[in-house]
């Protein structure tokens, strides 16, 4: 079932005042933090070499006794674990490029949140009633 003209224009006010007011929840991280190339490529590698250390430690468990191979295999979970913290992790940038007059305007920010005008215009609905 279609949606009406006023239920879309609602929908697409959601949309706009998502956008604008939590841009965070919708983009990626932005502002003076990003995601560093560099550290992308390190987090990937010490990644691999944490899934060939726990190879390593299934391989070899026999010629290593149980404890070096669960020594072998914790140590490389860790690195796993670091090697997605660095490649994840965004780093804060030197400079930003934009002066921080050049940010784009958007309407100033009322009193009340987006749901509770919903809220007030669903309750006078209720009450013409």
């Amino acid at each position: 079932m279609p949606l009406s003209e006023q239920e879309q224009r609602m929908l697409d006010e959601m949309e706009r005042h998502l956008l604008q007011h939590d841009a965070d929840v919708v983009t990626a991280p932005s502002g003076d933090r990003a995601l560093s190339y560099r550290n992308l490529i390190y987090g990937a590698l010490l990644l691999l070499v944490g899934v060939g250390g726990l190879v390593a430690a299934v391989a070899t468990g026999d010629r290593l006794g149980p404890v070096g191979s669960i020594i072998l295999g914790v140590v490389a979970f860790l690195a796993m674990l670091g090697g997605a913290m660095l490649a994840f992790t965004p780093v804060r940038r030197a400079s930003s490029t934009e002066a921080p007059d050049a940010r784009p305007r958007g309407p100033k920010p009322r009193d009340t949140s987006f749901m509770d005008r919903m809220n007030d215009r669903w309750d006078r609905r209720q009450d013409e009633r």
